[in-house]
């Protein structure tokens, strides 16, 4: 019998394990899959539940690096994936989304000489100011096989000259959903949280927002004086620069601890609107069909704008309460077109059946 080829999976953040949930399970049915966890969000409340609740398979390896400066902990990674490459002796590498440890995953295996798949290929938020935009452009001109989303994924990598091995597959994030959501409108509210549309819900984790002290007091204490309970999963950074800063969240904030991936789906899809400054975060709001504000200027999620569902709103105060009083007196938003940008949901599918392919030698990159 013929030994399946093998792919080593690189991840390390919560996006990635919720992306790695629907694509290991499509990868496992044609191939040898090596799952490789980094350890850039280590703690229970950050890594742990997700690979429990998600079902992902224990990661084969763990290498622990950790938090730390961009450069140092990119550099860490990088060292410590060539070694485990260099063990393994994969045939192709895995990387996923937008994260250090997608670069470093793409870094080591392109040094190595190994074909580099890039889950989520060609977003691009036209911000060099992100440390997660430096890490998809980068990734991406080094991939062999670049696996894109949406059609304007594959037009900003024809932008940039890369046209061969591309792929637009639908987007991962949306099968974490189609598979899991009926899962997660079984799950109660926590208690004292409104019905359906009566609370906001918030997440804040950008450096551009939560290192800078007056941008992050700018938006605490505008999220403080809404008019509904704002619920907030604090993510450890945010909680440690506000300690820090002696910021305080008071009025209509509820502070909560970081939440399961099903309680986030349940909160997200319960929310009269979403403030948020991540990417992932956009998305499943406008895949559930609730209304976003992003806290950002800029977003690699361009359908969410164009489908009228996601407003940029900065981290002005003024423009923050404008926008969630346009939401308050319009009633729930409805997307502008019923055009599904993302795929049907079977986007890791498609992955794993062109991994197939090319490492059987039926495909070409």
């Amino acid at each position: 019998m013929r030994k399946r080829p093998t792919v080593f999976t690189v991840v390390g953040a919560r996006p990635q394990f919720v992306k790695a949930a629907p694509l290991s399970r499509a990868l496992r049915r044609r191939l040898r899959e090596i799952l490789v966890h980094t350890g850039q969000h280590y703690d229970r409340e950050m890594s742990g539940a997700f690979f429990d609740e998600l079902g992902i398979p224990a990661p084969d390896l763990h290498l622990g690096i950790g938090s730390g400066r961009h450069g140092e902990m990119t550099g860490r990674m990088l060292a410590a994936l060539e070694t485990a490459m260099t063990d393994v002796r994969p045939d192709l590498v895995v990387v996923v989304g937008d994260t250090n440890s997608t670069l470093a995953g793409a870094l080591a295996a392109a040094k190595l000489g190994l074909p580099v798949a890039h889950v989520e290929a060609g977003l691009r938020s036209f911000d060099p100011r992100m440390p997660e935009e430096i890490n998809r452009r980068l990734t991406d001109h080094v991939s062999t096989l670049l696996f894109c989303p949406t059609t304007a994924a594959v037009a900003n990598l024809r932008r940039e000259g890369i046209v061969r091995g591309v792929h637009r597959v639908g987007d991962v994030m949306k099968d974490a959903i189609v598979q899991n959501v009926a899962r997660a409108r079984r799950r109660p509210l926590p208690d004292g949280v409104p019905a359906h549309g009566g609370y906001y819900l918030a997440t804040l984790h950008r450096q551009e927002n939560v290192d800078d002290r007056r941008r992050l007091g700018d938006i605490v204490s505008t999220l403080a004086q809404l008019d509904r309970l704002v619920l907030w999963p604090v993510h450890p950074r945010a909680r440690r620069r506000m300690a820090e800063w002696g910021i305080r969240a008071d009025g209509a904030l509820r502070v909560m601890p970081p939440v399961s991936y099903l309680d986030m789906l349940r909160l997200e899809e319960g929310a009269r609107a979403v403030l948020t400054d991540s990417g992932g975060v956009q998305k499943e709001a406008f895949l559930l069909g609730t209304p976003c504000l992003t806290l950002r200027e800029t977003t690699e999620w361009v359908e969410t704008v164009a489908a009228g569902m996601n407003e940029l709103v900065g981290a002005d105060p003024a423009r923050i309460r404008r926008a969630v009083a346009r939401l308050e007196r319009g009633g729930r938003p409805r997307a502008r077109s019923r055009a599904t940008p993302y795929g049907r949901g079977q986007a890791a599918e498609a992955i794993a059946k062109v991994l197939a392919a090319f490492l059987n030698g039926r495909g070409r990159a």
